[in-house]
């Protein structure tokens, strides 16, 4: 994907991915996924950025988060993040060689009802995984935070979330409905992000363009037969 975290400015949200190398697992026991948590919270104190939504799969992690003005750009934050994570899990493990897939991939989300529907899109992984059935089953997402309640130092108040409902109550059931419905109409959003560069409105996209000359999905040149098959409960 065109590292498009270099060409725009740190007041965007971005939607993450960063993937173990070769698709290897990188969370190996909760252990791990309590040190990558760890690590959120301590570059968040350095780095000052927001994050809004996020989920720690076997061998890979997405992430929204949005720079702040006056803390770290995106590189800054995620070669933060992803090498005390690798110095952590080398260590551990005795591992050797590269540990992260190349350089993680962004895409440039709108804070509209595009950040919900992303934020749906990553909480909804494990259940494209056939992991768990309902995302409230998997504990390493921030989806019981805003379906529930459950409490979540890591997470920054939501720019849209809060327009559900002005009752806390009836938003967090609002939340699930939402959810449920990019369950069900749209099959938890499969394939929804995959070639994006920018998620959002037209007008959104429009402006993007215009402004710092990227397109709205990845321009590729073909495929040979069986490209990107993904293995079993490894969806992006």
């Amino acid at each position: 994907m065109p590292r498009t975290a270099r060409v725009v400015p740190k007041e965007h949200v971005y939607h993450v991915l960063t993937r173990g190398n070769n698709r290897q697992d990188v969370f190996e026991d909760e252990d791990d996924f309590k040190k990558y948590l760890d690590l959120l919270f301590r570059y968040k104190e350095k780095y000052h950025f927001k994050l809004y939504h996020y989920v720690m799969m076997t061998n890979h992690v997405h992430l929204i988060i949005e720079p702040s003005k006056g803390g770290g750009d995106l590189s800054e934050i995620m070669k933060g993040i992803n090498l005390s994570y690798a110095r952590h899990y080398k260590r551990k493990n005795n591992h050797t060689g590269h540990f992260w897939q190349d350089r993680y991939k962004s895409i440039i989300i709108s804070k509209d009802e595009y950040l919900l529907a992303c934020g749906s899109y990553v909480e909804l992984n494990p259940v494209r995984a056939k992991m768990v059935e309902d995302p409230k089953d998997y504990t390493w997402s921030s989806y019981r935070a805003y379906a529930y309640g459950k409490r979540d130092v890591l997470i920054d108040e939501h720019p849209v979330y809060p327009q559900l409902s002005g009752e806390e109550r009836e938003r967090r059931k609002k939340y699930r409905e939402f959810v449920r419905g990019m369950l069900k109409e749209k099959e938890a959003m499969k394939g929804e992000m995959e070639s994006r560069i920018v998620y959002g409105s037209a007008d959104f996209v429009k402006d993007m363009a215009t402004n710092y000359n990227i397109s709205e999905k990845i321009k590729r040149m073909g495929r040979q037969r069986g490209w990107r098959k993904n293995k079993e409960n490894r969806p992006l």
